[in-house]
């Protein structure tokens, strides 16, 4: 295995994830929005990375702040 391939291949697919959840959640979060639905508090959130074949599983939880308020 070559660091270097290795490497880059992880953060091209970091990379990807980062992107599009974040396109999926403006899109949820707008959605919810228009339809009247967002809840006023922040949004508990959730994601999971596995690989198969190495039976590795990450489990990330946060919370999203979607008051508008600046930080």
């Amino acid at each position: 295995m070559s660091d270097d391939t290795f490497n880059m291949s992880l953060r091209k697919f970091l990379k990807t994830v980062g992107v599009t959840s974040q396109q999926e959640i403006e899109a949820a979060v707008r959605k919810a929005q228009d339809a009247g639905t967002l809840p006023a508090g922040p949004l508990r959130a959730r994601a999971e990375i596995s690989i198969e074949g190495i039976g590795m599983r990450h489990l990330i939880e946060g919370v999203i702040d979607v008051s508008g308020d600046a930080a």
